[in-house]
């Protein structure tokens, strides 16, 4: 290791030095540069530049070694979890991770809640079963913007969102019609979300009305009620969006399809589903 780190830094400073502050000769150095490279130093330079390979991928700068194994596997490439995590610390590879404010919003009282028909429980049997909703909060140069969608509990699928500039009621319903047309669900679909005001609001009641649908809301200030959605913004924030200066609505519209049509629902190996994607656990399943 002594040696690897003089001949990493030897553009930087005297090798001598080097060799006389980390207590070997130099000799001994020149000896081991003229050595022939281990084969399994061989595979760990091929195996990091597909590591490598797949953390440029704009998508998954946040791969941990964990997905990173996954995502090898998937192009035949084997190697163990900790080989992986070893290289990727040694060469500094890290995940995307930062740290944003959230402001909070308004919650309807106590007598406007509906009940919590999930309990937290979020396993599903089938499609259109139960979806669950959020809002979150994401920071521009022009000021806040608002992200609203809606999960099918089953699969993780990101079934309907929209964007929009304020938290209002009329946000979350183009989100649900986004997700009523693509889903077409029947009666008694139970859709989950928090206290806001929103989902509270008679406009939201009256649609999910209309659709037959059973409004379930979370217990006053417990975010593990809505998990599945917590996860998924922490996700989309912290792999995706932080890594870019986002200057107005638009933006965030644009990179928020990036990330939930073109990546997260095709192609984000997602743990709880065994590590495929929403649209490949739907596919496989009905296949």
């Amino acid at each position: 290791m002594r040696y690897q780190f003089i001949k990493e830094h030897s553009d930087e400073f005297c090798i001598r030095k080097m060799c006389r502050i980390l207590e070997v000769k130099k000799s001994g150095y020149y000896a081991w540069l003229k050595r022939p490279e281990s084969a399994r130093a061989i595979e760990n330079k091929r195996l990091l530049e597909e590591i490598r390979r797949v953390h440029k991928d704009g998508d998954k700068k946040s791969y941990g070694s964990p997905r990173i194994q996954k995502e090898l596997r998937h192009k035949g490439v084997k190697a163990g979890k900790n080989r992986i995590a070893g290289l990727m610390k040694q060469n500094g590879i890290k995940a995307v991770n930062a740290k944003k404010y959230k402001p909070q919003g308004k919650t309807a009282s106590d007598d406007l809640a509906s009940p919590n028909l999930l309990e937290q429980n979020f396993r599903m049997e089938k499609p259109n079963q139960a979806w669950v909703t959020d809002i979150t909060y994401i920071q521009t140069r022009s000021g806040w913007v608002y992200l609203c969608t809606f999960m099918d509990l089953y699969s993780r699928k990101i079934v309907g969102w929209a964007v929009g500039k304020n938290p209002r009621t009329e946000l979350v319903l183009r989100a649900l019609q986004m997700a009523v047309k693509n889903r077409k669900p029947a009666a008694g679909l139970i859709i989950h979300s928090d206290r806001g005001t929103q989902y509270s609001s008679w406009e939201y009641r009256n649609v999910l009305s209309g659709l037959k649908f059973r409004q379930s809301m979370s217990r006053r200030g417990n975010c593990w009620d809505n998990a599945c959605m917590e996860s998924f913004f922490h996700s989309l924030k912290y792999e995706y969006l932080y890594q870019f200066i986002l200057n107005n609505c638009d933006d965030v519209d644009w990179y928020c399809f990036k990330y939930i049509d073109a990546f997260y629902n095709t192609r984000r190996l997602h743990s709880y589903l065994g590590y495929v994607s929403p649209a490949n656990f739907e596919f496989l399943i009905v296949a």
